[in-house]
């Protein structure tokens, strides 16, 4: 099925067509989970003003690259951004209105860890402009919590989301499945308790033993036992959909699923490829400045980079120019991620032409599939996403 043809002068520039968001990366965490390999750090004091004003300082220097853009979003993600004081928070969300054009329905997310020191401070988030919260309860029983290296008991991470419904209007919540010791009647359970809890958006990963990690080690060294084969993991990934789809919970996007209305905004702009300023340790960036769309990035390190803020007055390391092959990459890896994958006007714009060959042999197999005027993989095999994203992106 040969794609469609569309006007190049049709679009604006392509950002545009997604927004623009901002995320605040805290690197910091009260313990690091064995299965984690994000940047995050266990340190015994922080200097929470040192923080604020490192934060305020990256706000406007990126402000005035991006003066007058309307902000849609902003993500607090770490970490454990919840060990930030609401007055840090306070201050990083003034700086923001006072630097940006901020969208009336700008979603504003913070990551919470459902302890109760932490669920304390939901009050002060939500007066300093916190109107999202997504916590990390990553399983409903305290034997599988403390498996997973997490700090909480189930009954705490319950306490934690009633807490958060009654002060927030949106809260998500993250599960992890095919754990040890795991069956798919174990999960299918788990998951109808969390549909039952009048939660509007849910993130499920499957378990996944990374290089580096305690569980990457350990499962090395064959002492990870009890992890579900790859066909139990399919039947449990099968399961989620059929069970989240029944409840009014779309898989919007791979892992995430949302009732109507309900999607991570601030998520959608970095699958949709708009542009996305990243400020703290660690975090990654795109924007598009004069024509040219650039990746940013930042030291890893905490102390590196506060330290470099506070020097340079900068926190990144040096730009890459995307190519127009880059940008088309990265628009087909990330878009194809969603239920309703690319704009099939937007991959034309992008010079998508040169992938038609293999678009159109995927779709006469029936891996891709055209639905009006976008092109998605089909539903079967979103389990192989990455399989897929090879045959698309093949030379």
């Amino acid at each position: 099925m040969p794609l469609p043809s569309w006007s190049r002068a049709a679009l604006p520039e392509d950002w545009q067509v997604a927004g623009f968001g901002l995320y605040i990366h805290w690197p910091f965490c009260q313990a690091k989970c064995p299965y984690c390999d994000f940047n995050s750090h266990v340190v015994g004091a922080i200097d929470q003003a040192r923080w604020q004003a490192a934060y305020l300082s990256e706000i406007a220097r990126v402000g005035r690259e991006t003066e007058g853009r309307v902000l849609r979003s902003v993500f607090f993600g770490g970490g454990t951004p919840s060990l930030m004081e609401p007055d840090l928070v306070a201050a990083v969300l003034d700086q923001v209105r006072a630097t940006w054009n901020v969208a009336n329905d700008c979603e504003i997310t913070l990551e919470a860890n459902p302890t109760s020191v932490e669920a304390g401070r939901f009050a002060g988030y939500r007066d300093a402009g916190v109107n999202r919260v997504s916590l990390g309860v990553q399983a409903l029983n305290d034997a599988d919590l403390k498996a997973l290296g997490r700090l909480h008991s189930a009954e705490e991470a319950m306490r934690a989301f009633d807490l958060a419904r009654s002060v927030f209007d949106r809260v998500s919540f993250d599960l992890i499945y095919a754990r040890q010791g795991q069956s798919l009647a174990d999960w299918r359970a788990e998951l109808g308790r969390a549909l039952d809890l009048a939660v509007d958006h849910l993130s499920l990963y499957q378990l996944t033993i990374e290089d580096g990690t305690a569980f990457g080690d350990r499962f090395a060294a064959g002492k990870l036992r009890g992890l579900p084969d790859d066909d139990d993991a399919a039947d449990m990934y099968f399961a989620t959909q059929e069970i989240c789809e029944a409840a009014g919970f779309r898989a919007y996007e791979v892992s995430n699923h949302a009732a109507s209305g309900q999607e991570s905004r601030h998520n959608l702009i970095y699958w949709q490829s708009g542009d996305y300023a990243g400020i703290g340790p660690g975090a990654h960036g795109r924007l598009t400045l004069g024509g040219t769309r650039w990746a940013t990035q930042t030291p890893l390190g905490p102390t590196e980079w506060l330290r470099q803020v506070e020097r340079d007055g900068s926190g990144e390391g040096a730009r890459e120019v995307l190519s127009e092959a880059d940008r088309l990459t990265e628009f087909l890896l990330m878009g194809l991620r969603l239920h309703d994958g690319v704009a099939l006007e937007r991959l034309e714009a992008l010079g998508g032409d040169i992938y038609a060959n293999n678009i159109n042999g995927l779709v006469d197999i029936g891996q891709l599939e055209i639905a009006g005027d976008h092109l998605r993989v089909a539903p079967l095999y979103r389990p192989v996403l990455n399989g897929v994203l090879r045959g698309v992106l093949a030379d």
